[in-house]
């Protein structure tokens, strides 16, 4: 059951690219789908915390800059990225795959900060998400190709999600899931919201439509999925969890192929299966048995 709560969030995390669109079309631009997502979902967090556990909102000021690490570093840059280059590519499969990146640049931040090391099969992850990038990018087909501001903003995504699991980890020490998710969001909010431009814009959200995109993506896309996430790891193994949560960029493919027609070639179906392979080798816990 918490295994299926974990493939649920990755399908919800994948259904993004529908609401952001939407809030798009509406007039806002990606800066302003940031800081409306942050500030909702900091919103709703807030009023669940108070209702169930108001000591979950007590923390050390002295963390103050690892939240600006989940919030800033990650929250907001790794959304604006993300967001942007959905409209830059005109498509989410290839956003969703460079999104992905992150266990990779996990792997490289924590050599230095956690001391981890660089094993045969994290190698072998790395050169796999390489094979795939080259396909997804046009590099091996000589095809329609990325330019390298879009390109630039995939990888952002992926170091930005990244950077959640490094400060996160060094927060998780001290708090529970729950504390960490709801700071960052706060901290994101305080931080993007008063120069996004966003509250002159609010008129623009004042319908049907409006209210749905930003409901949609602030508690479809943020709040239930995060919280969904944090019960299921609690009965399961972190490197199955990476796995399961890998259904997101297959369901941001299936949107963008069903909802915006979307072309999917062949070579950035390689780069796709390539990149999920990277992902699972990367997290599969291997055994030795010794031979008796």
């Amino acid at each position: 059951m918490k295994a299926f709560l974990i493939l649920i969030s990755g399908a919800l995390w994948g259904l993004i690219a529908l609401f952001v669109n939407m809030l798009k079309w509406l007039g806002l631009n990606s800066i302003q789908c940031v800081a409306l997502r942050v500030l909702l979902s900091a919103v709703i967090l807030i009023v669940y915390i108070l209702i169930t556990d108001k000591s979950q909102l007590k923390i050390k000021l002295r963390d103050i800059g690892y939240f600006i690490g989940t919030g800033i570093l990650s929250i907001v840059f790794f959304n604006f990225c993300y967001f942007e280059a959905i409209e830059q590519m005109g498509g989410v499969a290839v956003p969703a795959l460079l999104l992905y990146m992150a266990p990779v640049f996990v792997m490289i931040i924590s050599l230095f900060v956690f001391k981890e090391k660089i094993t045969a099969q994290k190698l072998a992850a790395l050169f796999l998400t390489i094979i795939g990038l080259c396909f997804v990018t046009g590099a091996f087909t000589g095809g329609e190709r990325l330019s390298p501001y879009a390109f630039a903003l995939g990888l952002g995504s992926g170091l930005g999600y990244a950077l959640y699991s490094i400060f996160g980890k060094l927060l998780a020490k001290k708090y529970s899931s729950l504390t960490i998710t709801a700071y960052t969001f706060i901290v994101a909010a305080i931080s993007v919201v008063p120069f996004s431009g966003l509250i002159p814009k609010i008129n623009l959200l004042l319908n049907p439509t409006g209210i749905f995109a930003a409901l949609g993506l602030s508690i479809i896309c943020t709040v239930l999925p995060y919280i969904m996430y944090t019960i299921g790891l609690k009965s399961t193994e972190a490197g199955k969890a990476a796995i399961l949560a890998t259904v997101e960029p297959f369901v941001a493919a299936i949107v963008g192929i069903t909802l915006f027609h979307e072309e999917i070639t062949l070579s950035k179906l390689a780069g796709m299966l390539f990149i999920i392979l990277a992902i699972v080798v990367l997290n599969v816990r291997f055994t030795h048995r010794k031979r008796v």
